[in-house]
Parts: structure tokens; C-alpha cells; sequence
């Protein structure tokens, strides 16, 4: 499945961070996009399930806004720092003729999202976040050995990041050996709570975009990252992650919920990492408030409810035929 088949084209956007890539389209007339952020070894193309899933439910999404941050997928590096990164996105939907947004983001992009929403709340009307990375996220990639007991896994795949930097231009070919053998398959399987029934073609994708030096700039470049700064959201934040999620702290939610005023958590039980690989439609219902957001309304206080009758056209637009 390409950009073609999703209805979206290759744009190249010029922003003060880097000449970024983006996949957009599927344009409803709507003056806000559907801004899309992948996660660390991630691309655009890990949201093509969700585009898809939207697709065949006739609840397809509107005015995507599909992004290659700064180093991955065919966008160049280095990786900036995250409030540059943020103003690189806005700049990027602006560009494009959306002087609003709502924007979602996957892990590392979970970050970047609430930036903008934090940077920009006039413009942002909703944020949804697919297992965002966390404080204890930062904590493992401060020391991956002393907080190992807190996230394991995520410990593990932060030191093999560290051996595949250190092997240089040999890390390139032993990847495409992982992947042409299929251990790369069985070695992603903390990433999904269900591995067997990922297509293979998710985890070949994840092994292009695996990129040692960007995962452990960005992972540097994060640690000094102040959540505090998400007090700023004035829109809803809807959160979704999967119970089988082995990178992201329980206490993060928690912690969220105090900083946002309008902030909610859902868990999808049959996920992991990559909830909306694994469960788009589920996904997609879960975030439902924030494809149905078209102005930023005034707050509901915590964990109140959002949306509205004036934005049935925008993002998860209604099909006529449905």
C-alpha cells in the first residue's frame, strides 16, 4: 500500500529544521489538517493501517498531513531539538494552507505532538497520543543499565541501539540480513502484543527505518525535556496505549492527568507498542474526539468530553454512503 493508494502525494516542505518530507491530501475543505508524527524508528508509513482501517469503515480520515521528521524516513538530519521540531511541524501544515490542526502522534511523536499543542493552542484543537513516551521513557535513555528494572525492554533496544552505532556501515548490512531471514520479525516482538499476526511487510518497514545515530540523538535531546510546559494545552488530549506496551510507564498516565486539563486515557488490551498497527479501527474509535474537533472549545475541565456537531466534515468525516 502506497501514498497513492491512500490518496495522498510526496510533498517537500522547506522549514528553519530541515526540508521535510510529508505525505498529504484527501483535502474535505476543511481549514484544519489531520497532522500525523511517527514515532523512533518510525516513518509516515507506519500510519498507512489507520488511513486504511479509516478507509474501510467509510469514516475516512481528511486533510492528512503525514510526516518524515527530521532524520527518518526521507527526510535529512540531524535530529533538532523537540521545540524546533515543533515549530518546523506547525510551519509545515501552514504551508500547506491549514491555519489549524489537530494533531496525533505515535511514541516519540506523542512528545512532539503535545509541543505544538503547547507552542501553538490557538491553532490546535485537539491532540491524540498512541503510547507517548514518557518521563521513565526519559530515564531508561539517561541510563539504561541503573533504570533497566522500570522498562526492560525499552533498556534493551536503547543499548542495541548504542552496538549498531558503534558498528558503523556495518549495521546496514546485518539488518537486511535480520530481515531477509525473518529474525527480524521474531526480534520485534516486544514492539507488538500480538507478533504473529503483524504483517511482515510492518516489521521489513521498521527495519529500513531503523536509525541508530537519530534514535540516540533524539534520545539525548529529550532528557532535558520539561513537561511542564504542556500546562500551556488549552485543547483535549485523548490518549490511547496497549496493555501489552512494554515502553511506556504506568505512572506517566498518571502524572499527565495532573498536567492537562482536559487529558484522557484509554487502553486497548490486545496492543502493545504500535496500537495503531495493531488495532487500527480500535484506535481509531478511541481518538474519535479528536478527528470530530474542528474549533478548540472551551475547557470541560479534567477528563471532560469534547467535540462537536460543528465538525462532522473534519477529519474522521462521515461517508455519504454510511
Amino acid at each position: 500500500m502506497d501514498h497513492d493508494d491512500l490518496g495522498l502525494r510526496r510533498v517537500v516542505v522547506p522549514t528553519g529544521a530541515a526540508p521535510i518530507v510529508v505525505h498529504a491530501g484527501r483535502r474535505s475543505g476543511s481549514p484544519v489538517a489531520t497532522i500525523l508524527l511517527h514515532g523512533a524508528a518510525g516513518s509516515w508509513r507506519t500510519w498507512r493501517p489507520m488511513i486504511a482501517a479509516s478507509d474501510q469503515l467509510r469514516l475516512p480520515l481528511s486533510d492528512v498531513v503525514a510526516v518524515d521528521l527530521p532524520g527518518w524516513g526521507e527526510t535529512p538530519g540531524p535530529v533538532p531539538e523537540p521545540a524546533e521540531i515543533a515549530v518546523a511541524v506547525a510551519g509545515v501544515a501552514r504551508a500547506l494552507g491549514y491555519p489549524r490542526w489537530r494533531v496525533v502522534g505515535h511514541s516519540l511523536g506523542g512528545v512532539i505532538a503535545l509541543d505544538v499543542a503547547a507552542r501553538f493552542p490557538r491553532e490546535t484543537v485537539a491532540v491524540g497520543v498512541v503510547s507517548p513516551s514518557g518521563a521513565g521513557a526519559r530515564a531508561v535513555a539517561r541510563r539504561p543499565f541503573r533504570q533497566a528494572p522500570r522498562l526492560p525492554w525499552l533498556a534493551g533496544m536503547v543499548l542495541a541501539m548504542r552496538v549498531l552505532r558503534g558498528l558503523g556501515p556495518l549495521a546496514r548490512p546485518l539488518l537486511r540480513l535480520l530481515r531477509r531471514t525473518g529474525a527480524l520479525h521474531s526480534l520485534s516482538r516486544p514492539l507488538f502484543r500480538h507478533p504473529e499476526s503483524v504483517d511482515r511487510s510492518v516489521t521489513d518497514d521498521l527495519a529500513d527505518e531503523i536509525r541508530p545515530s537519530a534514535f540516540l540523538s533524539a534520545a539525548h535531546l529529550s532528557r532535558a525535556h520539561d513537561d511542564g510546559v504542556w500546562r500551556r494545552i488549552s485543547c483535549p488530549v485523548r490518549s490511547v496505549r496497549g496493555a501489552g506496551d512494554v515502553f511506556v510507564a504506568e505512572r506517566d498516565a498518571r502524572q499527565w492527568e495532573r498536567l492537562m486539563r482536559d487529558y484522557d486515557d484509554r487502553v486497548l488490551e490486545e496492543s502493545g507498542h504500535f496500537a495503531h498497527v495493531e488495532q487500527p479501527v480500535e484506535t481509531l474509535r478511541a481518538l474519535r474526539e479528536v478527528w470530530a474537533a474542528d474549533r478548540a472549545p472551551a475547557s470541560r475541565g479534567r477528563g471532560g468530553r469534547s467535540g462537536g456537531a460543528s465538525a462532522r466534515r473534519a477529519g474522521f468525516r462521515a461517508d455519504a454512503r454510511s
